[in-house]
């Protein structure tokens, strides 16, 4: 399934609405969706989708088993493997390096240039989300102070040792 848009943006809430609605369309058990958009870096999209649909969701997965039971998704976290059981239907968020690349063979492409891509065009709708505005708030500003160059910088270093208490 192919969703086409006329080329507005469609935020993480946008995108999420109508793929959710393509979900209820047709009898998916399993959506696999990339962890994060790569032009934004948002993460939301899987797990707003999961919400849309009232379906368990794992994300960040890098190894899946399917069976007719459910999945069974892993991902590393803190150098600890992590391992979830979830029921069908289920959405699961995938990180780079899932799966290795296969290369098609030549009547494999001339057989996909030939296959029938179903489409659909999602109408836009304004997500009411926006950036505002970015403040960084003030902070108390750091100098450092140069002691002195080389041996000639020892005696400034060591009065300054003894007066914040370092030297015993």
């Amino acid at each position: 399934m192919l969703l086409e848009t006329d080329g507005r943006e469609f935020g993480p809430i946008a995108t999420a609405a109508a793929i959710a609605a393509e979900v209820r369309a047709h009898p998916y058990d399993l959506v696999l969706l990339g962890n994060e958009a790569a032009d934004t870096g948002d993460y939301q999209v899987g797990i707003r989708l999961a919400h849309e649909l009232g379906w368990p969701v794992a994300t960040g997965i890098k190894n899946l088993s399917v069976s007719s039971d459910g999945v069974v998704a892993r991902r590393e976290y803190r150098g600890v493997e992590e391992a979830y059981s979830l029921p069908l239907p289920a959405v699961v968020t995938v990180k780079e390096g899932i799966n290795l690349p296969r290369y098609p063979s030549l009547p494999g492409r001339l057989r996909a240039k030939r296959a029938a891509v179903e489409r659909s065009a999602p109408a836009w709708a304004a997500e009411g989300l926006c950036k505002q505005a970015l403040r960084v708030p003030e902070s108390t500003k750091h100098q450092a102070t140069v002691l002195g160059h080389g041996a000639d910088a020892v005696p400034e270093l060591v009065r300054v040792l003894d007066e914040l208490g370092v030297l015993s």
